[in-house]
């Protein structure tokens, strides 16, 4: 079977897709005719117009719809696999009491500017997201949720007095990069205020996050949209070593 995949719109490989976009200048026909050149420009081919609006002063909103030139090889895409087991909250829990003996700290917040706390709340809070209860329903986990707008000096000291485990941290806001250039000042505020190997898990999400940009971000984990609790609770115990009841114990010699 052929690797190579183009977009589905009427018929099987006609390659017909549709994207929406904003251009910085006042709706008429040269704004209409920049707006097709662009489709082009992207591999449309042939770029149909379907909307153009005005957007405020000086602004145009645009419709295009059409034929992708480009194709896609399925046997060249690179995504981070799920490289740990997906665990009950019962066998989580049960992981926890029996290798650490205490529960596991996790201090969750949203950094810098951002006031978006869906994300964090989803992870944390026991009403959960996706049918799923949050980190708050484990037993053998304890929760900090700091909320929105946390300083990265207070996130760290915040962390230092819980005696944190792990520190998840989401970020929603993205213009200008916000989510990235926050990070990273995160990622170096923890690790110039703990000693080498002492750094709590740093584990970051949010919808505009590339997963496999963890090493660059300095932190342990990314994750992007529709990650569940369950998911981050089964990630925590896995990199953190706690080794679950049915995983047979390692031989030394």
């Amino acid at each position: 079977m052929s690797q190579v995949v183009r977009p589905y719109g009427d018929t099987t490989g006609d390659g017909m897709v549709q994207m929406s976009f904003t251009l910085p200048v006042p709706h008429d026909k040269r704004a209409e005719g920049a707006a097709l050149q662009l489709a082009a420009k992207m591999g449309l081919a042939p770029a149909m117009l379907v909307h153009a609006a005005a957007m405020g002063e000086g602004h145009t909103f645009f419709v295009v719809y059409g034929s992708a030139t480009h194709l896609v090889d399925m046997s060249a895409v690179e995504v981070v696999e799920r490289d740990y087991p997906l665990l009950s909250p019962k066998d989580v829990n049960a992981a926890v009491k029996r290798s650490l003996r205490r529960p596991l700290v996790v201090v969750g917040a949203c950094i810098g500017t951002d006031a978006h706390t869906v994300g964090i709340d989803a992870i944390l809070n026991i009403k959960g997201f996706a049918g799923e209860k949050g980190l708050e329903y484990y037993s053998e986990i304890q929760v900090v949720n700091l909320g929105a707008q946390v300083l990265v000096p207070d996130l760290v000291e915040r962390a230092r007095e819980a005696r944190a485990d792990a520190v998840l941290v989401s970020q929603v806001v993205t213009q200008r990069d916000a989510h990235i250039h926050n990070t990273m000042q995160m990622s170096a505020a923890f690790r110039e205020a703990y000693p080498a190997g002492e750094v709590p898990l740093l584990v970051v999400g949010g919808p505009r996050f590339d997963e496999g940009a963890a090493a660059e971000l300095g932190v342990d984990r990314v994750f992007g949209r529709g990650t569940t609790p369950s998911e981050v609770a089964s990630y925590l115990v896995h990199a953190l070593g706690v080794r679950h009841p049915r995983e047979p114990k390692k031989r030394t010699t």
